[in-house]
């Protein structure tokens, strides 16, 4: 067991040197996914309740994990990815053992590329690199799901018409619900202190006093 807890430390301490961030900040950063991997379980439970097709067309576990991507980073953004869909099943038994699989690697990727892109892309707008990253992890995501079905869960019984019904009709609401509320969500962290301010404002230069001619 003493082995077990230097080794542990020893990996985390690794881990927040690689990330260069110190222990209070990835404390924090844990904490923050932790909470997110709590939601990706409880709002698949609440919708869930609303109707059988309503996690389809909701998506409920994909914002928590979309914005632990882009507020803590990809590495906990996989690692919410991975939890939050393997501790659903494993406590409500959603998603089924029959979409587990494909779910798993779709979360850990929209986690993943949500935190790379979101440390990558910078346009000094906040916004505009929200939506970029945003769109741009959803398309990812989405056509890794596909790919992942095509060829190793589903060999045979996927097709490119299921994929773009299950990927863009029938989650359209889903898909509206989260361009909507992902950056409103990351702007108001941002405001409340939460997380740090992306893009310091500018400082206005005061102006210049004129110099006087001499005559």
């Amino acid at each position: 067991m003493q082995n077990l807890k230097q080794s542990l430390r020893a990996f985390g301490q690794n881990f927040m040197r690689t990330l260069k961030m110190s222990r209070a900040e990835f404390t924090k950063k844990l904490v923050y996914t932790a909470t997110f991997v709590a939601f990706g379980i409880l709002f698949p439970m609440v919708f869930h309740s609303l109707g059988p097709t309503a996690g389809r067309i909701i998506l409920p576990m994909h914002i928590p994990v979309l914005l632990c991507g882009i507020i803590c980073g990809w590495p906990f953004g996989i690692a919410c990815g991975l939890l939050s869909a393997g501790l659903s099943h494993l406590f409500t038994q959603m998603p089924p053992m029959a979409m587990l699989p494909s779910m798993l690697c779709e979360l850990t990727i929209y986690g993943g590329v949500s935190g790379l892109l979101f440390h990558f892309v910078r346009t000094k707008n906040t916004v505009l690199d929200l939506y970029i990253v945003l769109i741009s992890s959803m398309l990812l995501g989405r056509a890794a799901y596909g790919v992942l079905n095509a060829l190793i869960f589903n060999v045979g019984a996927y097709s490119f018409s299921i994929w773009v019904t299950a990927a863009f009709v029938t989650s359209l609401p889903g898909i509206i619900i989260q361009i909507l509320l992902i950056p409103s969500l990351v702007l108001t962290f941002e405001k409340l202190k939460l997380i740090p301010v992306r893009y310091a404002p500018e400082k206005e230069e005061p102006p210049k006093e004129a110099v006087p001619i001499s005559s």
